[in-house]
């Protein structure tokens, strides 16, 4: 079921992660809220403060010192543990970290400091609205390695994407689900081990059997693809 509100959503948010990180202790997931329009940082606040009702080993970080310190400024309670991606990376030049690393708005920018802050770290990493795929980026064999590698390694602990006919959910352990949007509001359309891809979308909202054109031209730019690995 589709949470009523942002703060049902934020609160399933930090059920599914905490069950996530209940896993294992040096899991790699990531939490997605993609609302037009959102502030993140207050959401990314009061999840840090979720977690820290639960455990004391949680560090929230921010790509830059500039919005790491309007973190520190909104919440002065939170600050020791808020700091930046190169603070962190300078830390584990003493030796590898340990806890859970909260990363805020990765962007491919970051990409490469990411993935070191991720290689030096022994804890738990998530990533709240990562885009570390830039579709600048999106083809050819540097975009191929990146999802092979140090991308295919994350799991969904939540999801909530709103699109204009529908909307995508994932909260940990279940399994992903599609809403479709009718006149009198959202229902379940269909339900996806793995996070369905623009096709499977398509035909779960139709109820066709077959992919149309689109679909089709999807499937062969995929193949194509797969042939050049």
């Amino acid at each position: 079921m589709l949470p009523a509100d942002l703060r049902t959503a934020e609160a399933e948010a930090l059920q599914s992660l905490q069950a996530a990180l209940a896993t294992g202790s040096s899991g790699r997931w990531t939490v997605e809220f993609r609302f037009e329009g959102l502030r993140l940082l207050p959401v990314v606040l009061r999840l840090l403060e979720g977690l820290q009702g639960e455990r004391d080993d949680v560090r929230l970080l921010f790509p830059d010192a500039g919005a790491m310190a309007l973190a520190r400024r909104d919440a002065p309670a939170l600050a020791p543990s808020i700091a930046s991606f190169g603070d962190q990376r300078r830390l584990q030049q003493e030796g590898p970290s340990q806890g859970v690393l909260v990363l805020v708005g990765a962007s491919q920018a970051e990409y490469e400091l990411v993935e070191q802050v991720c290689g030096g770290h022994g804890g738990s990493v998530v990533l709240v609205n990562p885009s570390l795929e830039d579709a600048a980026v999106g083809i050819g064999s540097v975009a191929r390695q990146r999802r092979r590698g140090f991308l295919a390694g994350w799991l969904a602990a939540y999801a909530l994407l709103p699109q204009a006919d529908s909307a995508l959910r994932c909260a940990f352990p279940d399994d992903w689900e599609l809403y479709r949007r009718d006149d009198d509001g959202y229902r379940l359309a269909a339900r996806f081990e793995q996070k369905p891809d623009a096709e499977q979308r398509d035909l779960a909202l139709s109820g066709r059997e077959e992919a149309g054109l689109g679909g089709n031209l999807r499937a062969l730019g995929q193949m194509l693809e797969d042939l050049q690995n």
